[in-house]
């Protein structure tokens, strides 16, 4: 083997090697953790706010997950922390918070050679969860109701009175005799004969009555016309 074939074999060896450090660097780069591999989301859970944080990190290498809420003035309060461990299907830890419409979250994330926030900060939904009252849905004043002509659905009808048959309008009309209570048992020879049982015994009284006065006139002249001749 001559002195440039040696030269030949470290050349070719060197730049082989060179290539596999650049393909193992190429590929440790890309199985490494990087803050591109997570994401955070304000969602609802029902009525009630969460935010989840999904790692889709495929070197699933271990971290933590904090979220801070951004109030007035840059203060900030911590909502929590919770442990991450990533996978290339997407790992998601779920924070429970009431959020506010369009609030501000920063979410930091620390794992591996990572040790930034989530860029742009989450800002939530213009809409809260939980939906307030329709205004057709709140109750209003009630209105007097218009009287209608026709009887309501609900009240039951009431029962109209018979009208009279025709026979018994022709046969007892008001204010006729039927309407009036009968008379007694001993007033139906009055109304069959014009008198009553006891016309005879009446008329007899009456003729002695006229009998006697008639003859105490007749006594009472008698005796005036005596005096007057004696």
């Amino acid at each position: 083997m001559t002195r440039r074939s040696v030269r030949r074999s470290v050349r070719v060896l060197g730049v082989a090697s060179g290539s596999a450090a650049l393909v193992l660097g190429l590929s440790g780069s890309a199985l490494a953790c990087n803050i591109k591999d997570f994401s955070a989301e304000a969602r609802c859970d029902g009525d009630k706010g969460v935010i989840v944080v999904t790692d889709t990190d495929p070197s699933a290498a271990e971290g933590t997950v904090s979220v801070f809420l951004q109030g007035d003035g840059g203060v900030e309060t911590k909502v929590g922390e919770q442990p991450v461990k990533g996978s290339k299907e997407g790992v998601e830890v779920t924070f429970p918070e009431d959020w506010k419409p369009s609030a501000t979250y920063r979410v930091h994330i620390k794992a591996a050679n990572v040790d930034r926030d989530i860029k742009p900060d989450l800002v939530t939904p213009s809409t809260a969860c939980k939906k307030e009252e329709s205004e057709s849905a709140k109750p209003t004043a009630s209105t007097s109701p218009t009287p209608s002509s026709s009887p309501s659905k609900s009240a039951p009808a009431q029962p109209a009175s018979p009208a009279p048959s025709a026979s018994a309008s022709s046969s007892a009309p008001a204010g006729t005799s039927e309407n009036a209570p009968s008379p007694a048992a001993g007033d139906s020879n009055l109304a069959e004969t014009g008198a009553n049982s006891n016309t005879g015994l009446i008329a007899g009284i009456a003729a002695a009555l006229v009998a006697v006065g008639g003859g105490a006139v007749w006594f009472g002249m008698r005796r005036r016309g005596a005096s007057r001749h004696g």
